[in-house]
């Protein structure tokens, strides 16, 4: 009997059967019919394997990723947790950052002359912050990551953003059998949800390996994806970034540790804002539909030897919102959110490097234009989880938040992060000088009633006693009426 019973690698060089000592063919080119030869009786890696069930089962394999196959499948199949099996995302991605970028760089670990260069760009960004904005420092500490470590500290983030929608996901794939079938059919849906949270899982982890090696530091989709007070850039992105820019690596590194910075500032003073963006995010989930047309194709055709049929299903994307107002809304509500963030951030850092940094303005274009177009990574993102996190009005806010800070000063304008309900909508964007003005006459107006609240008074229906409480610079109220019905009306014509 063979040492390898299974037929996996070399045949013996002495055969059992006393065939004069000669080797087979390894390529399994014997035994007449171009079946598989007694060294690959199943014919792994021979073929087609179309008269061989074992080689339809589990396709060209190699023999040597026979093992690690069985190992995946078997993770597939027993695992038991959440919508998104998130141990294999982490897998995938690390995987995936290991592999290198398309231009063939490979991560590395950060030196010691790296880390220190990170450490003096965000520090001296902070000083240059204090003169352009009244918030004052949100970063504890400056850290400067691999991209293997930037997969390992947003990874919580990504999952905070994508299990809502995966959890859908999972409910309609028990959903599209009928009602009858559903008992009967349980091992079945349980085996099916445990394998699509691996596929998600695989699929999430592929795009976060990838964005990793876009990334320049941990807020540059607007939202914080890294652990709270701590700006961070990836050195070895900030050289591909700036590599044909032709301005100066210590200048580049210096406006991207400005963004970063200016950044935690606003996560960190703005306590409501991170749960904001993350609950504007669920909100939009809730009202994405899956396409129960092509996911009843999926589980009709569902070969529990074949996963990559879910795979090929998450890839081709099975969202679509649903075209009400109330999904409309959501996802105004997002898109304005992440406009305004990054719209201040981007006037911020102009007023903090306009005046001492020479390529300044060349690089706020190149990074309007790279938030504009997104990846290939937010591309596989907005095909998983149906949402593009790209700020469409970056330049419309950042107009907005300008026009604020003549008007009113830095102070005036950062005191609009003070309640959600104090910042600029979506048909604000379209009227800024409108949302100046509108905007002067609410906080005399939210002045008056927290200060009655305060003395525990019942709000005043003395309309003269409130307009002589509401006084403080504010306009013509019916001017204000005007800007009102304009907003109003630039809803509806949108």
């Amino acid at each position: 009997m063979s040492d390898t019973p299974f037929g996996f690698g070399l045949p013996p060089e002495e055969p059992d059967d006393g065939d004069e000592g000669k080797k087979k063919d390894p390529a399994g080119g014997g035994q007449g019919s171009g079946g598989p030869s007694p060294a690959n009786p199943f014919g792994f890696g021979s073929g087609d394997g179309a008269d061989n069930p074992f080689a339809a089962m589990f396709g060209s394999l190699n023999p040597n990723d026979l093992g690690a196959a069985f190992q995946q499948l078997g993770q597939m199949l027993s695992y038991e947790g959440g919508p998104v099996n998130w141990d294999m995302a982490k897998q995938i991605a690390r995987q995936t950052v290991s592999q290198g970028t398309p231009d063939g760089t490979k991560d590395v670990s950060v030196g010691p002359a790296d880390r220190t260069a990170v450490e003096e760009a965000v520090r001296l960004a902070d000083l240059w912050l204090d003169g352009a904005t009244s918030l004052p420092s949100g970063a504890n500490t400056a850290v400067a990551w691999s991209r293997a470590e930037w997969v390992e500290a947003t990874l919580p983030a990504w999952q905070q953003l994508v299990d809502p929608v995966a959890e859908r996901v999972g409910l309609a794939m028990g959903d599209v059998l009928p009602e009858e079938m559903q008992a009967m059919a349980g091992p079945l849906i349980g085996m099916m949800r445990s394998m699509g949270g691996a596929m998600f899982g695989q699929q999430i982890g592929q795009a976060v390996g990838v964005l990793a090696g876009e990334v320049v530091g941990s807020t540059d989709i607007g939202l914080p994806l890294g652990p709270a007070g701590k700006a961070a850039l990836l050195p070895l992105n900030i050289d591909t970034f700036g590599k044909d820019l032709g301005v100066s690596k210590e200048e580049v590194r210096l406006y991207l540790a400005l963004r970063e910075a200016a950044h935690q500032r606003l996560f960190a003073h703005v306590p409501w804002l991170r749960s904001h963006l993350f609950g504007a995010v669920e909100a939009y989930a809730r009202g994405i539909r899956v396409d129960t047309t092509k996911l009843e194709d999926v589980v009709g055709q569902f070969d529990p030897t074949h996963p990559e049929q879910l795979q090929e299903a998450l890839q081709q994307g099975m969202f679509q919102p649903e075209d009400t107002p109330e999904q409309k809304a959501s996802l105004a509500r997002l898109e304005t959110a992440l406009a305004l963030v990054e719209g201040w951030v981007d006037a911020v850092v102009h007023e903090a490097a306009s005046s001492r940094l020479t390529s300044a303005d060349a690089l706020r274009e190149t990074l309007r234009r790279r938030r504009a177009s997104g990846g290939p990574a937010e591309q596989t993102f907005a095909t998983l989880i149906g949402l593009q996190l790209r700020p469409r009005r970056l330049r419309d806010a950042s107009r907005l938040w300008a026009s604020l800070t003549d008007a009113r000063g830095v102070d005036g304008r950062d005191a609009l992060w003070q309640h959600p309900d104090m910042l600029p909508t979506a048909s604000d964007l379209d009227d800024p000088d409108g949302f100046v003005h509108h905007e002067q006459l609410d906080f005399s107006e939210l002045d008056k009633m927290l200060g009655e609240a305060a003395g525990g008074s019942r709000p005043s229906l003395d309309k003269d006693a409130d307009k002589d409480r509401g006084q403080g610079g504010g306009k013509d109220p019916g001017k204000d009426s005007g800007a009102d019905d304009e907003g109003d009306e630039g809803d509806e014509n949108r």
